[in-house]
């Protein structure tokens, strides 16, 4: 993954990590410091031509921002509302390639297919470089304050966990963020004309970022999305572990995994608590996973009414085809949960579970 960063962004992490690197990827990382150099001197190439206009150029519209845990069904959902041809999105090659995707992407796209697994390696969903993808992974291969550096470094302190809660970076990396993210989305604009649409962004770390994300986009559209916590739990373990595992650059240990899922959770729904009221009427939406799955053009006819969007009844027979096109794909299935893990799950979790009408299991611990 992180053969797309720029330079800075590499050295950065690596510095802030004392370069604890296990002697098993050695070599990777040589390859990475290579390639992460040609990405830095491309980004110039890039800045030195049309890219200074794209970087110039406003957004036709504010973004729509799907947001969520992880493994709530962000990517699903994601999926459904860019069939809407006046949306447009940031792809898996704009987002792993960032630096200078304007330059290089009719080039290098087609010939680096290898480099993509067919599936990703937490729920086999298929990938591709035009498929939809989460915007923080640009950030952080940009240099932008990104959490996801702990993916290279698991068994080290968590990384820039500030910026999960954008407004209380320090100045200079505040600003230095929204200059990235907003110079990363009129890029990725500018690339895929008609300019007028409106981007569609899904990253689970823009729930703590509502204050910020409505300070840059104040028309921005918000959709938030649930799932049953019981699922959630187990399907977010594996996704770290398996994601520490294929772009770690340590052997993880995986020993405060499951707690760091736990704290992440609760953490994430206080902020969303507390900054949810800062969306005015008619740019918020909320959906259950499950009520979605069991009748996706309904809940997507409700949201776009809540949200005004209009135009549903043109989009309807593209997501029918899209939804026609996914029968058959099965969802990870995990072990049953051990009941001392349920019980934790409904001691911790209690009151998201209750808020969200989800049955609590196992013994009923008061969460206060």
């Amino acid at each position: 993954m992180w053969h797309g960063s720029h330079a800075f962004a590499w050295w950065r992490m690596l510095a802030k990590n004392g370069l604890a690197i296990h002697p098993k990827y050695y070599g990777i990382s040589l390859v990475t410091t290579v390639t992460t150099a040609i990405h830095a001197t491309l980004r110039m190439v890039q800045q030195a031509t049309s890219a200074s206009e794209a970087a110039r150029t406003p957004l036709a519209q504010d973004p729509l921002f799907i947001i969520g845990h992880w493994r709530t069904g962000t990517t699903l959902l994601h999926e459904l509302f860019i069939e809407d041809q006046r949306h447009s999105y940031p792809t898996t090659y704009r987002c792993m390639d960032p630096n200078h995707f304007l330059l290089t992407e009719n080039v290098f796209k087609p010939n680096l297919g290898f480099m993509l697994p067919s599936q990703r390696p937490m729920d086999a969903m298929a990938t591709g470089w035009e498929k939809p993808q989460e915007d923080e992974f640009a950030l952080a291969m940009l240099g932008a304050p990104s959490p996801y550096w702990s993916i290279a470094f698991p068994n080290l302190q968590p990384q820039d966990t500030l910026a999960y809660e954008v407004e209380h970076l320090p100045e200079a990396e505040r600003r230095r963020w929204e200059r990235v993210f907003v110079t990363f989305l009129r890029e990725c604009a500018w690339a895929a004309p008609p300019r007028e649409r409106r981007m569609v962004l899904k990253s689970p770390t823009h729930t703590w970022r509502i204050p910020t994300l409505l300070k840059l986009f104040p028309r921005a559209k918000f959709v938030h999305i649930v799932r049953d916590p019981y699922v959630v739990f187990p399907s977010t373990v594996n996704l770290w572990r398996s994601l520490q595992q294929t772009h770690g650059m340590q052997i993880p240990t995986l020993e405060a995994l499951e707690e760091n899922v736990f704290g992440t959770f609760t953490w994430m729904h206080k902020r969303l608590e507390a900054t949810r009221n800062l969306v005015p009427r008619g740019q918020w939406a909320e959906v259950r996973y499950e009520d979605l799955v069991a009748n996706p053009l309904g809940q997507m006819e409700r949201m776009y009414q809540e949200l005004d969007l209009g135009g549903f009844d043109a989009t309807k027979p593209r997501i029918q085809t899209y939804l026609d096109q996914q029968k058959g794909y099965e969802t990870n299935r995990f072990k049953p949960l051990p009941a001392d893990v349920e019980v934790d799950i409904t001691r911790r979790w209690g009151d998201v579970i209750d808020r969200y009408g989800y049955a609590r299991r196992g013994q009923t611990v008061s969460t206060s």
